[in-house]
């Protein structure tokens, strides 16, 4: 069964959760070892769903944003670096066509590739720059050459650098000074990977080094110019915290399972009838809904608003992004509270989900930069 075979999004979510728990069987083995996850990609190619955010005027479902998040959700349930990963390519991927900004034959290209299984992520960390959100201009450069462009760089935190087919790598234009973004195939002379990746969290993502050495693209690879730190409300970004929500979830499911099955000979029953096992529960559960809550009634506006509306909406999601991560945060720590001392054992899941959760705070935007935002429209 294919997605695209899939008339609901309640059936859309049922077959997720099939493949959420193939993921998950995965999750350990390739936790520990630091191993990319190529078949959960390949499934999630097969399956149809790396082509749901496609536009419908170019033959793909164009879901909403709410139940992107929902399946995403359900995907990080089972393994948090999948749901990450692919994350940044269904976004990008629905941001594109509702910004309608690119040239209209390299955008229908695209996505007819992506339609055929191709996967993409924006390319613009730079070790000297740090986070592009705080204003670095690139190092990587573009310089022009009759008709085309010549592009030289290094790129980290390059997601799934292990299967991309398009990565679309952010360089200063030599001749102008002006900040473009360059979409290079992924079979491209000059292109190479360098694995660098060694986070203790999101093990799997394969964020590793993009090096860029004298890449040449046509002239319509420059499909964007813009200014740093200056994008505007990207609603699609809230697929970073719905990805650490279902990381918390299947904390609480775990937590939950082991305290029902656990049961010392030092009481009468299991530890789920302990009251205060059942206060750490329920904490789980609060920060649970309100975060839940939060998140999809942002999305749902989202979904309904018109241009000008989700222009001014950055503020509240910003504060999406920091609440939600921030309280899967606290759900997993209740959880290993749970389950003890065993939680800190290599076996675990709750380490792992411990270490993963972490990675929010490290995502766009930070929270000191939520928090000045939500303060400058407060004063305003």
């Amino acid at each position: 069964m294919k997605f695209q075979d899939l008339k609901t999004p309640v059936e859309r979510i049922r077959l997720m959760e099939e493949l959420s728990k193939k993921f998950l069987s995965r999750a350990a083995k390739n936790d520990e070892e630091g191993l990319f996850p190529f078949e959960n990609m390949k499934e999630l190619k097969e399956s149809g769903y790396t082509s749901l955010t496609v536009p419908k005027r170019y033959g793909g479902k164009e879901i909403s944003l709410s139940e992107f998040l929902h399946l995403q959700e359900k995907i990080a349930e089972g393994d948090g670096s999948t749901a990450l990963s692919i994350g940044w390519h269904m976004g990008i991927i629905k941001s594109l066509g509702e910004k309608n900004n690119w040239e209209e034959a390299v955008f229908k290209k695209l996505c007819e590739d992506v339609k055929k299984g191709a996967l993409m992520n924006n390319c613009a960390t730079e070790p000297q720059t740090g986070s592009p959100t705080r204003g670095g201009k690139p190092v990587t450069s573009a310089r022009k050459e009759e008709d085309s462009w010549i592009i030289n760089g290094r790129k980290s935190f390059t997601t799934m650098a292990p299967v991309l087919d398009y990565f679309n790598v952010s360089a200063t234009i030599e001749e102008s000074g002006e900040i473009g973004n360059f979409l290079i195939p992924g079979n491209s002379t000059g292109l190479e990977i360098e694995e660098t990746w060694d986070s203790i969290a999101m093990r799997g993502t394969g964020s590793h080094d993009l090096l860029i050495k004298d890449v040449r693209v046509k002239e319509e690879a420059l499909v964007e110019l813009f200014q740093t730190g200056k994008k505007g409300a990207a609603g699609w970004l809230l697929h970073i915290p719905a990805c650490y929500l279902g990381i918390a979830q299947a904390a609480q499911d775990y937590a939950i399972t082991f305290a029902k099955d656990y049961s010392p000979n030092s009481i009468k029953g299991a530890i789920i009838d302990l009251p205060n096992v059942q206060q750490k529960i329920g904490e789980m559960e609060f920060e649970l809904m309100r975060a839940r809550y939060f998140l999809y009634s942002v999305a749902d506006k989202w979904d309904e608003a018109n241009d000008e509306t989700r222009s001014g909406m950055q503020p509240e999601l910003g504060a999406v992004k920091l609440a939600v991560t921030n309280a899967a945060i606290t759900v997993v720590d209740l959880a290993m509270r749970v389950a003890g001392a065993r939680s800190l054992s290599v076996k675990n899941p709750l380490q792992r989900y411990y270490r993963d959760v972490r990675a929010g705070l490290h995502n766009p935007p930070m929270d000191d930069m939520t928090i000045q935002a939500l303060a400058k429209n407060a004063i305003k």
